[in-house]
Order: C-alpha cells, then sequence, then structure tokens
C-alpha cells in the first residue's frame, strides 16, 4: 500500500523521538504487522489503577499503531484482542472487555471511513454476546468496500481451534468428493482459515516481554520474525512502531536456505 508523503512526515513530527524516521527504508516496510498485545494488566497494577483501566489505555495504543501503519503503507495490520481462552478471565473482565470492543469500534468508525481501513475478524465471533457481534457486524458490513489497509482483529480465535475448524472442513470436502485426498496440501489448509485473503505476517511484534506465542497464527507465523519489547502495550506508541520496523530490516530473512549476503 502505497503512502501518503506530506501525512506521513506530519504525524511523525508530532512526537519527535530519539529515533529518527530515516532508519526505515520506505522501500523495506513489511506487508503485514502483526501484534500479540501484551502487558494491560500489568501496566494497570503498575500504576495503582483497575485492569479495566489498562484494557482502556491498550485501546488508545491501538488507535495509534493502527494510524502510524496507515501512514507508514502497511498492507494489514493484525492484532490480538481475545483469545480462545480469555473466556476463562473474571467474568466482569470479560464482560468490561466485550462493552469496551462494542464501543470502540463505533467511535473509531469515522476513523477507519476516513482513512479508507477494511476490518476483518479472524475468530469465531459468532459466540460473542448479541451486542457487540451485531456492532462487529455492522462495522464488516461499513469498511467492506475500502480499498486501504486491512485491520484483521483477532477475537475469540485460538490457533489450534483454527486449524482443527480448517481439519474438518477438508475432511469434509473429501468426503463429499469435493477434494481428492491426493490435493489436500498446505494450499489446501491456508485456504480454509480466517486468513485465507491475507499475506503470512511478515514481523509479530510482542509487548511486555513474554517469549511465548500464545497459540497465535501458529500456521501463518511460520517464518515471521518476532521482536519483543519489554514495554507493556499501553505505552507501545508509533516509535515502538517504527523500532520494530528498523529490527526487521536488519533482519537477514533466509527462509530455510542461505544467506544471501
Amino acid at each position: 500500500m502505497k503512502y501518503d508523503v506530506d501525512k506521513f512526515n506530519a504525524y511523525f513530527a508530532e512526537h519527535p523521538a530519539d529515533i529518527s524516521i530515516d532508519d526505515i527504508d520506505m522501500a523495506r516496510i513489511p506487508r503485514h504487522v502483526s501484534c500479540i498485545m501484551d502487558g494491560n494488566g500489568r501496566w494497570a497494577t503498575a500504576r495503582g489503577l483497575s485492569r479495566g483501566e489498562g484494557h482502556k489505555a491498550g485501546i488508545l495504543a491501538l488507535q495509534e499503531v493502527i494510524t502510524a501503519c496507515v501512514r507508514m503503507g502497511v498492507d494489514v495490520l493484525s492484532a490480538y484482542a481475545f483469545s480462545t481462552e480469555n473466556w476463562n478471565r473474571p467474568q466482569a473482565e470479560v464482560n468490561l472487555l466485550m462493552h469496551l470492543f462494542a464501543k470502540t469500534f463505533v467511535d473509531e468508525l469515522p476513523l477507519l471511513k476516513r482513512e479508507n481501513v477494511r476490518v476483518e475478524f479472524l475468530g469465531d465471533i459468532s459466540a460473542l454476546p448479541k451486542k457487540t457481534r451485531d456492532v462487529f457486524e455492522y462495522g464488516l458490513e461499513q469498511t467492506r468496500s475500502h480499498t486501504g489497509m486491512t485491520l484483521a482483529l483477532a477475537v475469540n480465535y485460538g490457533a489450534r481451534a483454527e486449524l482443527t475448524r480448517a481439519a474438518r472442513l477438508i475432511a469434509e470436502d473429501v468426503a463429499s468428493g469435493r477434494l481428492a485426498p491426493e490435493d489436500v496440501d498446505d494450499s489446501a489448509v491456508a485456504s480454509r482459515l480466517y486468513t485465507s485473503d491475507l499475506p503470512d505476517p511478515e514481523l509479530v511484534i510482542r509487548t511486555s516481554g513474554e517469549m511465548r506465542v500464545s497459540n497465535y497464527l501458529l500456521w501463518q507465523i511460520a517464518y515471521s520474525e518476532f521482536y519483543i519489547t519489554d514495554t507493556y502495550w499501553p505505552d507501545f506508541d508509533r516509535w515502538g512502531l517504527v523500532r520494530a520496523i528498523a529490527a526487521f530490516q536488519g533482519r537477514d530473512r533466509r527462509f530455510g536456505g542461505l544467506s544471501a549476503q
């Protein structure tokens, strides 16, 4: 996706930092950046706040990263918002998250429209509360024709559940004769994942210093580059994204082969 040079320069000039945007090669921006947004609760606890306040602050961080990705010309931004395991959290926290999801989506729809961002969801949103689901489906319809960056939000998502679903769909197609067993290959699996219309992530960012993937995009991140930062998600900003992309551009991506350098 092309970026608007004037908007790009103005956006990154708003809040100067100790890193320069000149450290980025704009011709080598990753097409798909994916964020495991971790540390909302610990950010809040460190400040004597409720976990709910941490989630609210995390939404503001996501808003900034969305805008920064649009300004930098990223094609796809995906974000791990709510896992299949998150249902095990206290009910009050789950209820708050569902409320925040719905409210934020309504509040941010004008921004998504203005920036031509198309939204899609990874995961089974049919299991969400009706109010949240209705807002999500409305947002999908409102942004369906947008041609700018794709924002893929993983909600009620688990990679094992996604792969199990793909295996079941393949089994059904083989049993019905729509697919021959010998035609079950990588593309057959990939085409039945939630991300079937998206490129695989080139860069995965995980905040809060945790060194795990947490059942996230296990198939899709086979050759992704990882960037781990100790920064809690609510403190991750446009310059955190710049640092991550600078680190990505410094990697030698061999995909199992020998270095080209």
